[in-house]
């Protein structure tokens, strides 16, 4: 939901109330005059609606490869109204000295879980109540490293999503998915084999009853499951087409679903206008989703180049992610997970290289799972594009690219407007950065120091440049 006015001068009333009262008690509590004086000049400044960002260079995450002379932004409400190179009058707005420094637009990972990122295998099926906790802690640091959207492609993320947009929890954006919906010893089935047989129509298992990921064995099963995680809210439907390596049943060469399988979520997708993401990494899986006419491929790592080509030809998407090898070494050495890691860790490199010789439509993501020191680096993986891609291409993708893939979700989408880009009537999503990083793209893995505001739907949640 939109944060509306009301909403946005409630919390900030709230915010300030608590702040000066924090400062009135220690001066009640221990008469410390000085005490008291540092905690009120932490509080918010006095709020204001409009925001004028004055002499700042401008990277509009529309593929630019070099900043904006100095210009002046106006924001009102949470939409960018004014962009100019002369003075813009706005009486009444937070004035931010930009000083030269960078305004571009928060960054969006494509391809996140949030509530796995942080969490070990084993307590994400655990106590939701503090998977829930802990899941929204990470959502404030993604936020405070400067993204300020995610695409949640699989786990129960309705409730945390609801959070943030009530203004709840700080956090990002998030597009979910819901449950992955997988097939029996598909990726995403971590059901234990004393879950076996499945009967179908039976009780859930806990993998299922917390939403983390369900199992369908046919096209009716596939209609059911992809309806219900429209109905909490999914923007998208994320479908498991082919093995992967954190499942440990599921090898990598097989093929999960049948095509009427996956055109059945299709069919369900489409009639709600919305649109089928793919976990697949072979040929096979990938030809068969692109057969049933899903619209955007995750990973592809062990795809050849034919299979590129018909990528490009039919104008899916591609949502890769430069895995960093950390993740592989997560895996334990001798385990069905590691040899798995193992094949897909080569293929990385290869896969993005064909999908720069084909110009395939690629978004970026970091498929960070079960790792807090990870999900830290996030704004490393995305730096580490350059191996590819210029500095200005690795974050037109994370910002303009990713946005255009957003849109997909076309009436389901949960934040209309247009993101990822710095113009006239884009939502206020924006980060001012302490330099220049399409000249040096490393800024970006350091946010605690170089961001030093980081704005979303025109709300500043962090400003280091007031003193």
């Amino acid at each position: 939901m939109k944060a509306t006015f009301v909403t946005r001068a409630l919390s900030h009333a709230v915010a300030v109330y608590a702040c000066v009262r924090t400062a009135f008690m220690v001066l009640l509590s221990r008469r410390r005059w000085i005490a008291a004086v540092l905690v009120l000049g932490a509080c918010p400044a006095a709020w204001a609606d409009d925001v004028l960002f004055e002499n700042v260079r401008i990277f509009d995450g529309k593929g630019a490869t070099s900043l904006s002379a100095p210009s002046n932004v106006l924001v009102k409400g949470n939409v960018i109204t004014r962009i100019s190179t002369s003075p813009v009058e706005a009486e009444g707005a937070q004035r931010i000295a930009g000083n030269g420094r960078t305004l571009m637009p928060g960054l969006i990972d494509a391809h996140w879980h949030a509530m796995l990122a942080r969490s070990t295998p084993a307590e994400s099926f655990g106590d939701v109540g503090f998977n829930n906790l802990v899941a929204g802690d990470e959502a404030t640091d993604t936020l405070m490293r400067g993204f300020t959207t995610v695409r949640d492609v699989g786990g129960p993320v309705f409730g945390l999503k609801r959070a943030i947009d009530a203004g709840i929890v700080e956090g990002p954006r998030i597009y979910p998915s819901g449950a992955m919906i997988t097939v029996t010893s598909g990726h995403g089935d971590f059901r234990q084999m004393t879950d076996l047989p499945r009967v179908i129509g039976g009780p859930l298992t806990r993998m299922e009853q917390i939403g983390g990921s369900i199992v369908v064995d046919s096209p009716d099963e596939v209609r059911m499951r992809v309806r219900e995680q429209l109905m909490q809210g999914a923007a998208l439907v994320k479908m498991t087409a082919g093995g992967g390596v954190s499942s440990p049943h599921s090898p990598l060469d097989v093929t999960t679903f049948t095509e009427a399988e996956l055109r059945a979520a299709v069919e369900i997708a489409d009639n709600w206008g919305t649109y089928v993401a793919a976990h697949a990494f072979t040929s096979h899986a990938i030809k068969t989703a692109i057969a049933a006419g899903v619209k955007c491929i995750e990973h592809g790592f062990l795809m050849d180049e034919e299979t590129a080509k018909l990528i490009a030809d039919k104008g899916i998407w591609l949502s890769l992610q430069p895995l960093p090898e950390l993740l592989r070494q997560g895996f334990p050495e001798g385990s069905v997970e590691r040899a798995k890691a193992d094949e897909v860790w080569p293929g990385i490199g290869r896969t993005y290289e064909l999908a720069k010789k084909y110009k395939i439509k690629t978004a970026w993501g970091t498929d960070v799972l079960f790792s807090r020191a990870l999900a830290q680096q996030q704004g490393a993986i995305l730096a580490s594009l350059v191996r590819w891609y210029t500095p200005a291409e690795a974050l037109s993708m994370a910002t303009g690219t990713n946005a255009e893939l957003l849109a997909l979700s076309g009436p389901r989408n949960p934040y209309p407007g247009k993101l990822g880009v710095i113009e006239e009537g884009a939502l206020a999503d924006l980060l001012l950065v302490d330099g220049d990083p399409l000249g040096n793209i490393d800024l970006v893995a350091d946010p605690a120091n170089n961001f030093k505001i980081i704005m979303k739907d025109g709300i500043i949640y962090k400003n280091t440049l007031v003193k």
